[in-house]
């Protein structure tokens, strides 16, 4: 194996060990901003990220290639894309800042809300940096990014107790705690990939980048366009709407998390055209989404109630999100086989004509057929029949967007048919089933709890009830676990070493 070798199945476990064990940090951020602040206060707090969404269009465009490029082991790359993210960053935090106040008015913010709308500006330019950061790692090492990610949620939850403390004002030391959380995690990239970018940039990448980003910035734009039903919901469903969506949302994203399980196979299959790695990779992820689904599906009150009782009527919202969330981590690993396939770009030249034809492009296409579908449809709907009611908004929302990322999945799905095979493992999916059933039998026994520490311990019985059907009638699970386990110890064996 070469040095630099990424290590499928270890990279994304590390990562998403980290994602699991920063929701115990995300869950005492979120809690305190839940059961600190009236609904029409986590609804601002949710729209000042919507709207640095739009500010952030092109923070994908160069790590987009970058990554492409680094994994093709090209000199200068790193810096490359480093600079230029860079560049753009400090354009768009300008442009935020200058548009703020106008922004606010239009969407009748309070004045006191303002100054929290541009000191969320600095948070642009940490995103930017850190995409183009991960996107370095992704290539090399993507394990690093799991460590990245504790290193960003220790900090947040250190600095919002010291900060809101000290301060006295939730709101700013919320925000001043995540900006100051991700800066550090940016200082943590740096350090990683110094080796990367101490190498010679090299202009004649970012005029090739820059020559063809239309494409990357035709996915933006799409992708802005598509989640712009977040902002219908908040200027036509009103701050209530959007807090209640944003709190269902806290959980459906979890489920989401067992894609990093395949974050290492992108830039592997760019150096190394293997789709047996397609297989055993999606039943990994879909070994832990499926039962990751089925704790939200079936303990929906319980979960919203520790955040804050009065969320408790966002429960249809929820189960509506679950569901929206499993179909968005498919089509998710969809794409990335599409671009993991595509060899474009191996001789470090970009062939318009040829991109244009690809998969790739037509990848790029599909969040425009979203919004075509969601984005009327959530208009009327919210003008017509919500009624000014906060729940049956985000309940419209949320299902229209489920219908529209159901659509793309299709598209995807009949696009890659005949020339990217994926094989669904449908017997191992059988069994995940199967043991996510046993789970959610022991959840509908029990009545619903109402406080962090029964809920959690009633999860945690679940997913080992889970875990250990799952391990009693398969295979795959086993060696799963077996390998983890000499991984750990391998790691232990070496710090001993090193101590010794």
């Amino acid at each position: 194996m070469e040095k630099d070798e990424i290590r499928l199945h270890y990279s994304g476990f590390i990562i998403f060990a980290a994602q699991i064990l920063s929701l115990a940090t995300g869950l005492i951020f979120t809690l305190l901003l839940t059961r600190n602040m009236t609904k029409q206060e986590y609804g601002t707090w949710a729209n000042i990220f919507d709207l640095t969404g739009y500010f952030l269009l092109l923070s994908g465009v160069f790590p987009f290639w970058t990554m492409r490029y680094v994994a093709h082991r090209r000199q200068g790359a790193a810096k490359t894309g480093f600079l230029a993210n860079l560049a753009f960053s400090l354009i768009f935090t300008f442009v935020y800042i200058s548009l703020t106040p106008f922004v606010t008015a239009a969407f009748n913010i309070s004045g006191t809300y303002v100054l929290m709308y541009i000191i969320a500006s600095a948070q642009i330019i940490n995103v930017y940096l850190i995409a183009t950061l991960e996107s370095i790692l992704r290539a090399k090492r993507p394990q690093a990014i799991g460590y990245g990610l504790l290193v960003e949620e220790s900090c947040k939850i250190v600095l919002a107790y010291l900060l809101i403390a000290r301060l006295q004002q939730l709101f700013l030391g919320a925000l001043l705690s995540l900006i100051m959380a991700t800066a550090v995690q940016v200082l943590y990239y740096l350090k990683l990939t110094m080796k990367e970018l101490k190498q010679k940039i090299q202009w004649t990448y970012a005029r090739e980048w820059l020559k063809y980003s239309t494409l990357n910035i035709y996915f933006a734009v799409g992708n802005q366009l598509a989640a712009s039903t977040i902002i219908l919901l908040f200027l036509y469903g009103g701050q209530a709407a959007r807090a209640n969506y944003q709190a269902a949302a806290t959980y459906a994203s979890i489920i989401g998390y067992s894609l990093f399980l395949s974050y290492a196979l992108y830039p592997r299959l760019l150096t190394k055209d293997n789709l047996e790695d397609v297989t055993s990779t999606l039943k990994t992820v879909l070994m832990f989404a499926i039962p990751m689904a089925t704790i939200t599906l079936s303990l929906p009150q319980s979960l919203l109630t520790i955040l804050n009782v009065h969320f408790n009527e966002a429960t249809p919202v929820l189960l509506l999100l679950a569901v929206d969330a499993f179909v968005v981590l498919i089509s998710q690993f969809y794409s990335s086989v599409i671009f993991g396939v595509e060899k474009l770009d191996e001789e470090a030249t970009i062939p318009f004509r040829k991109l244009a034809r690809t998969k790739i492009f037509k990848v790029f296409t599909l969040p425009y057929i979203q919004a075509a579908i969601s984005l009327p449809a959530c208009f009327y709907v919210l003008t017509q029949y919500a009624g000014g009611q906060s729940v049956r908004a985000a309940v419209f929302v949320t299902a229209i967007n489920f219908v529209a990322h159901t659509v793309t999945l299709i598209i995807q799905h009949v696009m890659t048919r005949n020339s990217v095979r994926i094989s669904v493992p449908w017997r191992n999916v059988g069994k995940y089933v199967l043991a996510s059933a046993v789970s959610a039998a022991f959840f509908y026994m029990l009545p619903d709890t109402t406080t962090v520490l029964s809920t959690l311990v009633v999860v945690s019985v679940g997913s080992a009830i889970y875990i250990l059907v799952l391990l009693a009638i398969d295979r795959d699970a086993r060696r799963i676990v077996s390998a983890i386990w000499h991984a750990i110890k391998g790691i232990v064996k070496k710090r001993e070493i090193l101590q010794a």
